[in-house]
């Protein structure tokens, strides 16, 4: 018989197919609408809002969905092969396929295994995880969980250099692979799903495992002349709720060692330091003293940016404006990318943001991308099944993207580019 081929398109089509004719179905839906309402159905609304929500109207959301949406790919015919080769280079490291699962916050919210779940996830799969500052589960943890497979560390810097030259030798101990510097994150953007439920996570101690796992950082929990906490301009009225807060609070802290006093403390600390309005290009330069590991920009959507970036001698950009969660009405990451791409010279650029399929990661390279940064859509597989929600979140992207070149004629990914793209819609 003829060898017709494999490949991780074919493998998860056939799987499904056959579990499906013993009545099994997938552990979440394959569509990336399906995906979120599904979860949304699984989440209580102020967790969902969370992960789910953006900046004001959500317009800038509604830019990255729409941006794929005008890419027109141009596939040729009769020049396909039986298998593809999906791994691209990255930072002197070669990745099994064009995917990294990006840093998101409060990952508790979708369940409670939070990113320990993610980690042994995309350990499973060999996907490099970027693990996030606003963590659930303190990133050694995560490492020890992932053996020998690749992670990366994204890093918000506050307002307590020390936390945040702390975060970065944790990084390099539990053997992350690069730095990833948020850059449009230094103020907490208007997000109306949260504010209308009144809900922030990170004063119920959520989402801050990485500060409350940090030595400095305790330290400044008890040492007197630490400074001031600043009192909340608003104090909260004593109702059932509180005390439910108090309670979440306390629980949080014994998992580490600490009161409930302590912890009212470290989420104040945390929620008065962790933005830094002031961060400019100065900073990244002194982050390029403190660590030889390769730092990354997330944020990039300029080509000026893009090419100060180069200047201040970091090794590579993520063209990402945070899932439009920061500000509404900016432009749409795809639509970004090209411009960005032309400024870096000979930096790889990523792309995170309104990434949901197989074919996005394909319009994505073409356009120039290196590799892309998934999001969303494995927090709601998280929330719906856990480890293997998220595995197989994975592997439904891929196995798109897999057919997606055999469908195109693309043999590897690495090959994609403008030719592969109508006219109308690349640069």
């Amino acid at each position: 018989m003829t060898n017709i081929g494999t490949g991780p398109g074919r493998s998860r089509q056939t799987r499904v197919y056959v579990r499906g004719l013993g009545g099994e179905r997938p552990a979440v839906p394959v569509a990336p609408e399906r995906l979120q309402a599904a979860a949304q159905a699984k989440l209580g609304a102020a967790d969902f809002a969370y992960i789910a929500g953006g900046a004001g109207a959500e317009r800038t959301m509604r830019a990255n969905l729409a941006a794929f949406e005008r890419v027109r790919l141009l596939p040729r015919r009769l020049s396909g092969s039986r298998e593809r080769d999906l791994s691209v280079e990255v930072l002197g490291h070669t990745l099994a396929a064009p995917l990294l699962l990006a840093p998101i916050g409060v990952l508790e919210a979708a369940h409670p295994e939070a990113d320990l779940a993610v980690a042994r996830a995309a350990a499973a799969e060999n996907v490099p995880f970027i693990f996030s500052s606003q963590a659930s589960v303190p990133m050694e943890q995560c490492a020890a969980a992932m053996g020998d497979s690749p992670r990366w560390f994204q890093l918000y810097w506050g307002t307590d250099d020390e936390v945040t030259r702390s975060f970065v030798r944790r990084a390099e101990a539990c053997g992350a692979q690069a730095i990833v510097l948020t850059l449009d994150t230094t103020l907490l953007g208007w997000r109306p799903r949260d504010l209308d439920l009144g809900s922030l996570p990170f004063l119920r101690g959520r989402g801050i495992a990485q500060y409350l796992s940090d030595p400095v950082f305790r330290s400044r929990l008890t040492v007197p002349d630490a400074g001031p906490l600043p009192a909340p301009a608003v104090q909260p009225p004593r109702t059932p709720a509180l005390l439910r807060a108090g309670a979440e609070l306390a629980a949080k802290g014994r998992k580490f060692g600490l009161s409930l006093e302590q912890m009212q403390a470290a989420a104040a600390r945390f929620t008065a330091t962790y933005t830094r309005p002031d961060l400019g290009w100065d900073d990244v330069s002194r982050l390029r003293q403190w660590t030889d590991l390769p730092i990354l920009l997330k944020g990039i959507l300029h080509p000026d940016d893009a090419r100060e970036a180069v200047h201040r001698g970091v090794n590579g950009l993520i063209v990402s404006n945070h899932g439009g969660r920061q500000i509404d009405g900016e432009i749409g990451a795809l639509d970004a990318l090209p411009g960005v791409v032309a400024a870096a010279g000979d930096l790889p650029v990523l792309l995170d943001s309104g990434v949901r399929t197989g074919s996005d990661v394909a319009k994505a390279l073409a356009l120039g991308a290196r590799a892309v940064l998934l999001g969303r859509p494995y927090a709601y597989g998280l929330a719906l099944a856990g480890e293997a929600g998220v595995r197989e979140v994975i592997q439904n992207v891929l196995a798109e993207f897999d057919l997606t070149l055999g469908l195109m004629g693309v043999r590897a990914a690495r090959d994609l580019g403008p030719q592969h793209l109508a006219s109308s819609t690349h640069p």
